[in-house]
């Protein structure tokens, strides 16, 4: 069976085979589709209120009748926005100010006609009206125009977890199994509390009722179906994986079965995403909360059948007060029988959704991504008639103060070692890691913090288990041979079993220099897939 840390294993023969993948992803080119540009043209320019306009006598324009303004404001990164104005002037000395509608005003001396390129960063997502206005104090002439933009990036809200799909009973779907390379469609949008217009959910997709191995794939509806999985399977199985997926136009995602044979498929919302002040994100190097093995956060010994127990959060080990979630990776362990694990808010009821589930003796985990109860705690349910060990990981947290919005866009496939052009070719070997290069970093940049991932296994030689985790190295360092070897983590992501396929979601924490390590912590080599589904700015 896999393994976990904390489980007593033989000594390394030698150090680590580290492997380094240079390239780095295109992040600016993959987020292309959040970016948008606004508009207002010279003809709307109008005489606008305030002291400037009130001085302007009517008819006392002679000297500059034809002063106006133009404006384009463009999405930079996640709340940063440039904005041109142009202006149309005689020559003249003029005052331009702008109000960027978040309560910051920037004023510009200039003379006569021209163009003005500006910048501007928002402390939250949302939707902004600028308005500019240029004083021609010697003519006695004020103008302003007004263009309304709206942030490129996302903020997160939680939800309780709740069922939007279930084809076992038909719910929001037809009472059947969906069909070998086909798709059932999910509303999300207007649904319960979720708004009108998500940009991105967060979804605990279930696969069961298997008959053959497959994989599902989950991406907004009316958009090209992608190459990479959200979830592998395998006949008899019932497998879970925490998806973030881009919502389609008409408020939907498509979940699609790649498999050759039918199977049913559940759907849970635990959160949703919105071009809206919300809360931001805070990746975290991988902290262990619980481990009831040891008696780490919970008393020592196994969850006993049909029990919960709660954990506190916030306020320990990097977690501030005041979060709104948590993003999690959840281990189940030793357990006696087949079940499942549920995670939800302390306070709150048991939902239906599972995030965990197991059979007995299995080791498996799951991303869970959960509203923080009032006291700043959530709850651990094992929903199985007999005892199971549970371990929790904390990778990251949702708050109203973290700057990190969501840039979603469509899965790119950014390593694969059984491809020649797949990032880095041939098998990850046993207690050995790969270096990626996932976001561009030089001195000063404070931009993405962290990106979404989703990472399969597959021709796994023998059990072990996945950590991903930053690198203290930068990639010039692994470039010129001065790269210390990174300590090995102590968390896990997944787990396998020979011969197996199991993917999860990692939202990974870039670090300092933008580099991610991939550990296969087990003794044999496996071969890796990564999919990249989007990234957190700062900016």
């Amino acid at each position: 069976m896999g393994f976990l840390p904390g489980t007593a294993q033989a000594a390394d023969p030698s150090a680590p085979v580290a492997r380094h993948a240079a390239k780095t992803p295109d992040l600016k080119k993959a987020g292309a589709q959040n970016i948008k540009t606004f508009k207002s043209g010279a003809e709307k320019s109008h005489r606008g209120g305030g002291a400037a306009a009130a001085a302007a006598a009517d008819g006392a324009v002679a000297g500059n009748p034809d002063l106006k303004l133009a404006l384009t404001a463009t999405n930079t990164s996640a709340r940063g926005i440039h904005l041109e104005t142009v202006v149309t002037s005689v020559p003249s000395s003029l005052r331009v100010t702008i109000s960027w509608g978040d309560g910051t005003l920037d004023t510009i001396d200039t003379a006569g006609g021209g163009t003005l390129e500006n910048e501007h960063v928002y402390a939250k997502a949302g939707t902004y009206k600028i308005i500019v206005g240029v004083d021609d104090p010697a003519n006695m002439v004020y103008r302003e125009n007004e263009v309304t933009i709206v942030t490129s990036g996302s903020e997160f809200t939680p939800h309780t977890p709740t069922r939007l799909l279930d084809t076992r009973d038909g719910f929001r779907a037809p009472k059947a199994k969906v069909a070998p390379r086909s798709s059932v469609r999910v509303q999300v949008a207007d649904y319960g509390f979720i708004p009108k217009k998500p940009t991105a959910v967060v979804l605990n997709v279930t696969v069961t009722n298997t008959t053959a191995g497959g994989h599902i794939s989950a991406y907004p509806s009316g958009t090209e179906r992608p190459v990479a999985s959200n979830v592998n399977y395998e006949a008899g199985q019932s497998v879970p994986n925490l998806v973030i997926v881009p919502v389609g136009e008409d408020g939907s995602v498509e979940l699609f079965n790649g498999g050759w044979e039918s199977v049913d498929l559940i759907a849970d919302i635990t959160g949703y995403f919105t071009q809206t002040a919300a809360s931001g994100y805070t990746p975290m190097a991988p902290a262990r909360f619980v481990d009831t093995r040891e008696g780490l956060g919970t008393k020592k010994g196994q969850v006993p059948g049909q029990t919960s127990f709660g954990t506190q959060i916030s306020g320990l080990r990097g977690v501030p007060q005041g979060v709104t979630a948590v993003a999690l990776n959840v281990t189940v362990t030793n357990p006696k029988e087949a079940g499942h694990l549920v995670v939800y808010p302390s306070g709150g009821r048991i939902p239906l959704a599972s995030n965990v589930n197991f059979t007995a003796g299995q080791t498996v985990a799951n991303s869970v991504i959960v509203p923080v109860g009032p006291d700043g705690s959530v709850n651990v349910r094992n929903s199985a008639w007999a005892g199971a060990d549970v371990i929790v990981d904390v990778v990251g947290y949702y708050s109203p103060e973290s700057k990190g919005a969501l840039m979603s866009f469509s899965p790119l496939r950014w390593l694969d070692t059984r491809d020649a052009k797949g990032g880095a070719f041939g098998p990850l070997e046993g207690r050995g890691y790969i270096a990626s290069q996932l976001s561009h970093w030089e001195p000063g940049d404070t931009g993405v913090s962290g990106v979404v991932l989703n990472t399969t296994v597959t021709n796994t030689a023998g059990a072990g288990f996945l950590s991903v985790a930053p690198d203290p190295n930068s990639s010039r360092q692994y470039d010129e041979g001065t790269a210390v070897t990174p300590e090995r983590p102590t968390s896990s992501t997944l787990n396998w079993t020979k011969g197996r396929t199991v993917a999860n979601l990692v939202q990974a924490d870039t670090g300092k220099h933008g580099v991610v390590d991939f550990w296969n912590q087990g003794w044999d080599n496996a071969d890796l897939v990564v999919d990249l589904f989007g990234f957190y700015d700062t900016e």
